[in-house]
């Protein structure tokens, strides 16, 4: 069967497993017999508003850790950022090492299996797959959160208006995560900021003005194609028409080490223009409108200037797609516990109660951006994975308040690092995971932090999410194991390489050196396993270039096909195989069983001659 048919299959399946809806007959509908609006009261015990790779990554990991979730999204599509809809490439971390592993690198090894040319709709749907298999999730499309229900200071429910099924929802909930990046649930009171700090309120030596409401701006994206032909492009009339005198300005380099210097860059290679950027002098929430259509003149003029210039540095390309949505940088960050700032970044954030990292550039943008003639973003070099607490998650005043993605507890120089998609959907997965256990401890996100931080951390990295300054500690049974000395590595808790140490074991299909024996029998009820996912490849984050017919293939080394054999008293047997796999966190169960040994066995990779394993965990 195709990657594709596939994929459509696991949607299929997953829509299946919703509640039915079973035709009765019923009389012709009229004003009589039939409300216009219909009204559904809903309840979960996390409650996530927001469906980009944060409110995704938030409402699979809650469902994962047993909480009833509902997942608002106002698309009618999840990715936000990522999505079809606006087609940002999803960044992070700048390091191989470094890179984000967890819910993430699940979807983006799904995208690699069942979209290989990597097209941008069908993306859509690997993340809408990966959040329909979750039987824990209510998701609700085109679904708009508009109020908020208090009770004291807490939220009791959240309103919410459904443009395509003319529904109103009320949702009701134990813990609320706003992933939305505006910060719709402010509507509870929660306290937040709009705008950059004074530079001498945190010390922050790279701010160099604020105390005002100036934000980074929107932009709208741009991808091309590759074509023999050439033709002209004309820009419709109401869009700007630029000559060269609009770019004729000098573009000097940073010559400080560690700061760089970015402008407008007008040619075709390998370029998604971020930079056609607008709004950060307005207000990017209320004034969407009227920078949405700004945004569109810019992006068409620019392209009729840069496809028609007399230098032929567009000869070989076609405009494919241009956005309509923009993508938003920067509006509302919420006030947590701890505020993150510059200077917590650039001394590489070392938190005791560190959830997440990032490792992208202290990059911020000019508030003027497009129109600004000179250059529109600064960056700032930042340590290899900086630490992100877990008091950035939740509000200071409204106790059931969480919130990941670009609205966290952070300074506007803060902001400009841990905005970017990967480092998002990391502040996701943790958020998600700290409000299942809040639920489960039936406690708020405070109380996780004051009790329960350390088993919130311990969860993460069981998750495949790295943590900085730490490494996962293996199960009990699996450091009570006796294994080869060649083993070893797999029961270190450091499931990548890491400073030039491989840190894995590679083994030939059909080899059976993988083994751990214990001198009593053990129950042993699952095991969790790490294979290579070639973290260095950057190609999983989807292309600029949509309209190619080059393939994407899986990672070589990863085990394709696996089986995992116990020993009893009636010699080995298996309890699990699979022969499909593309992941790499398995994490796989069967009948508790007792014996003496575990064993994984891999029977084929996806090309290459040896699979590459991280780690074996008996559970």
């Amino acid at each position: 069967m195709k990657p594709t048919s596939l994929l459509i299959r696991t949607i299929l399946c997953a829509m299946l497993a919703l509640p039915a809806c079973t035709a009765t007959a019923q009389a012709m509908l009229t004003e009589q017999n039939s409300p216009v609006i219909h009204e559904e009261q809903l309840r979960g015990d996390v409650v996530v508003c927001g469906g980009g790779l944060a409110g995704v990554c938030a409402a699979v990991s809650a469902a994962r850790h047993g909480a009833q979730v509902v997942l608002i999204q106002d698309r009618p599509v999840l990715g936000g950022n990522a999505s079809s809809e606006m087609r940002m490439g999803i960044v992070g971390t700048l390091k191989d090492q470094y890179q984000e592993t967890g819910i993430l690198e699940e979807m983006q090894l799904r995208n690699f299996r069942y979209n290989p040319l990597q097209r941008y709709t069908l993306w859509d749907d690997v993340i809408y797959s990966t959040v329909v298999a979750e039987p824990n999730i209510r998701l609700l499309l085109n679904t708009s959160v508009n109020a908020v229900d208090m009770d004291d200071s807490r939220i009791k429910a959240v309103r919410a208006w459904n443009t395509n099924a003319y529904k109103r929802y009320t949702v009701a909930g134990t813990v609320f995560v706003d992933c939305t990046g505006d910060g719709i649930l402010r509507l509870s009171g929660a306290k937040f900021r709009h705008g950059r700090e004074l530079p001498t309120e945190f010390q922050e030596s790279y701010l160099q003005e604020g105390g005002d409401a100036h934000t980074m701006g929107n932009s709208i994206l741009l991808q091309l194609r590759r074509t023999d032909e050439d033709h002209p492009f004309k820009a419709p009339d109401w869009a700007y028409h630029f000559t060269d005198d609009d770019f004729g300005y000098p573009t000097p380099k940073s010559t400080t080490p560690g700061i760089k210097f970015n402008y407008k860059r007008l040619y075709p290679k390998d370029n998604n223009f971020w930079w056609i950027e607008f709004g950060g002098l307005k207000n990017t929430i209320t004034d969407a409108n009227e920078i949405q259509y700004e945004l569109k003149r810019i992006a068409y003029g620019v392209w009729e200037y840069m496809k028609n210039h007399p230098d032929g540095r567009c000869k070989n390309y076609d405009l494919d797609w241009i956005g309509s949505l923009p993508g938003k940088r920067e509006n509302t960050r919420y006030i947590g516990p701890h505020i993150l700032t510059q200077n917590d970044v650039t001394s590489g954030g070392h938190f005791s109660d560190v959830v997440a990292y990032g490792g992208w550039t202290l990059d911020d943008h000019d508030s003027e951006a497009f129109h600004k003639k000179g250059r529109i973003s600064v960056e700032y070099k930042t340590p290899d994975g900086f630490g992100i607490p877990f008091r950035c998650l939740y509000s200071v005043n409204v106790p059931n308040l969480m919130f990941a993605g670009r609205d966290i507890s952070a300074t506007h120089m803060g902001l400009s690092s841990t905005r970017v998609m990967a480092t998002c959907a990391l502040l996701g997965q943790a958020a998600g995971t700290g409000a299942a256990l809040a639920v489960a401890r039936q406690t708020t996100p405070d109380g996780v932090y004051q009790h329960y931080i350390q088993q919130l951390q311990s969860q993460l990295e069981d998750d495949d999410c790295m943590l900085p300054y730490r490494w996962r500690k293996p199960s009990p049974l699996t450091l009570s194991a006796q294994t080869a000395q060649a083993n070893e590595p797999l029961r270190n808790g450091i499931d990548r390489q890491w400073d030039g140490q491989d840190n894995g074991v590679w083994t030939a299909p059909g080899q059976t050196t993988v083994e751990y024996t214990w001198k009593k029998a053990q129950r042993l009820p699952g095991a969790r396993i790490i294979f290579e996912s070639a973290l260095k490849v950057r190609s999983k984050r989807m292309r600029k270039l949509e309209a190619t017919t080059e393939r994407v293939a899986m990672p070589p080394m990863m085990a394709k096909s696996f089986r995992l054999e116990v020993k009893t008293r009636a010699g080995w047997q298996t309890v699990y195989e699979d022969t499909e796999n593309y992941l790499r966190l398995r994490r796989v169960s069967f009948p508790t069983v007792e014996a003496t040994a575990l064993r994984l066995v891999v029977t084929s990779t996806w090309g290459a001659d040896k699979a590459h394993i991280f780690a074996l965990d008996a559970l």
